[in-house]
C-alpha cells in the first residue's frame, strides 16, 4: 500500500532543550533522544526537507543566570554553547540510524561543525540531509524561538512546528487547570493581544510578517510528527486569520 502523500516538503522544527531531559534533572536522556531522531529520520526518508533547530535549556539557561547576577551576554553565549551541544548529540543519533545530518552554528566553531550559511544549508536540505542549526542567532538577547523563526524564514520552512509536552495551545494551564481550553486554530494577532506566550513575541511576529504557519503539538506521541507532515490537523494551528477558515 502506498504511504500517505506529504503535504508539506520543507519544515523547521523546534525543540527546547528540556524536551530533551525525559525523566533526568539534567543533560540527555538517551531514549528520548533516540525516539525523537527516529521520528525525525521517518519523515525525512519520506522525502521531507527538514531543518532543526534545538534548544539549551537543559544544560544551561543564560537568562537564568543573568538574574543571578552574571553578566547578561555571558550568560547567553554559555547558552549558545549549550545548544551547539544538543545539536552534536542529535546529529549523532540521527546518523546511528544511518540518516544525513550536518550542524550549522550561528557561532564559528569550525572544528566541531559548520558555519551557518543560508545558501549551503539549503542545498543540504536540497540533498536530503537533515540540517541542524545550533548557537540561536548568534546574538545575545535573542531565544532560540526567534532563531528558529529566523532560519525558517531563510530555509523557505513551509510550516514551522514546535515540539512542546502538551498537546497544543491552552488558554490556562492543563495541568493546574482541567477546565482549561485548547485552541485548535489562532492567528497571530490572538496568541500576541492574548499574551499566550506560544514563543516570544519577536518570533510570533517574524512568523507573521513571512505568513509562516506555526504547529504546536505534543513531542511525546509516536507517529504525530509524520502525521502532520502529511496534512492531519493535530494540536494548535497559529496563522493568517485569513488562512483559519
Amino acid at each position: 500500500m502506498n504511504a500517505k502523500p506529504l503535504k508539506y516538503k520543507r519544515i523547521l522544527l523546534k525543540l527546547s532543550g528540556e524536551a530533551l531531559l525525559g525523566k533526568l534533572d539534567y543533560g540527555i536522556d538517551p531514549e528520548v533522544l533516540q525516539r525523537l531522531a527516529r521520528e525525525i529520520q521517518e519523515i525525512s526518508r519520506a522525502g521531507c526537507q527538514v531543518g532543526v533547530v534545538i534548544g539549551g535549556g537543559n544544560i544551561f539557561r543564560g537568562a537564568g543566570l543573568a538574574a543571578a547576577g552574571m553578566d547578561r551576554v555571558t550568560g547567553d553565549h554559555m547558552g549558545m554553547l549549550a545548544t551547539v551541544m544538543n545539536a552534536l548529540a542529535m546529529q549523532d543519533a540521527l546518523e546511528k540510524l544511518g540518516a544525513y545530518a550536518r550542524v550549522m552554528s550561528a557561532l564559528k566553531i569550525n572544528e566541531v561543525c559548520e558555519d551557518f550559511i543560508r545558501r549551503r544549508a539549503i542545498r543540504h536540505l536540497e540533498k536530503g540531509r537533515i540540517t541542524i542549526f545550533a548557537a540561536g542567532t548568534g546574538n545575545p538577547f535573542f531565544t532560540t524561538d526567534s532563531a528558529a523563526a529566523l532560519r525558517a524564514v531563510e530555509i523557505g520552512a513551509e510550516l514551522m512546528l514546535k515540539a512542546t509536552k502538551v498537546d497544543g495551545v491552552y488558554d490556562s494551564d492543563p495541568k493546574k487547570n482541567p477546565e482549561a481550553k485548547r485552541y485548535a486554530r489562532l492567528s497571530y494577532e490572538d496568541v500576541i493581544t492574548r499574551d499566550l506566550r506560544v514563543m516570544d513575541t519577536a518570533a510570533i511576529a517574524l512568523c507573521r510578517d513571512y505568513a509562516i504557519p506555526l504547529r504546536i503539538y505534543d513531542m511525546a506521541q509516536p507517529g504525530d510528527l509524520m502525521r502532520i507532515v502529511q496534512g492531519e490537523d493535530i494540536g494548535t494551528l497559529v496563522h493568517t486569520r485569513d488562512r483559519l477558515n
